[in-house]
């Protein structure tokens, strides 16, 4: 792999939607001691997210849907997010549009890239593409709400950016990439 990490064996625990793998490394240490350490790595593929934002209205539209892990976690498990989907092959910026078309009804302009992100790199392979795009009473196409036939069960929810801002801060709002793309709208408003 690296002059500092060897892989010494990977036993496959699950393979589903994503794949589970338990790897064996040597890892050199920058002191130059070799350690070997064990850990269990979740990959399902990268991911790109857009944060729908109408900027003459000032209001951002977001995505309401059950997350699984939420809940096992003992958290209300109805997160506020913008959109988001794996790239299934596609381009990041071409994935986060079609995610922002099928789970909200609008097809984006003015699709921007923010930044790229890991949002667990301690067990997750994945990789988040960040965009922001524009959107309005012209870029409506249907009603949104996602594909039933993924288990999808999205509910549209437009706010006024102020309000989804504070909602962050009191605990409304916790999903990672949905905080970093508010933020990064917080500040390009300055």
């Amino acid at each position: 792999m690296t002059d500092r990490t060897t892989i010494v064996s990977t036993t496959l625990l699950a393979q589903g939607w994503g794949r589970l793998t338990n790897y064996t490394i040597d890892y050199r240490r920058r002191d130059g001691q070799a350690q070997r350490l064990h850990r269990e790595v979740y990959d399902h593929g990268n991911a790109a997210a857009l944060l729908l934002h109408d900027p003459a209205r000032d209001t951002v539209l977001l995505v309401r849907q059950f997350r699984l892990p939420v809940q096992l976690n003992g958290d209300q498990p109805d997160l506020l997010e913008a959109c988001a989907g794996l790239l299934d092959g596609e381009d990041p910026a071409t994935a986060a549009a079609r995610e922002a078309l099928e789970e909200t009804g609008h097809a984006p302009r003015d699709v921007t890239h923010v930044c790229d992100a890991y949002m667990s790199p301690g067990s997750l392979t994945e990789k988040v593409s960040l965009f922001t795009g524009i959107y309005d009473e012209t870029t409506f196409r249907h009603a949104g709400g996602g594909i039933e036939a993924e288990g999808e069960e999205i509910e549209l929810v437009e706010l006024a950016f102020a309000q989804a801002l504070a909602m962050v801060r009191d605990g409304g709002i916790t999903d990672a990439k949905t905080i970093i793309l508010l933020q990064h709208v917080a500040l390009w408003r300055r």
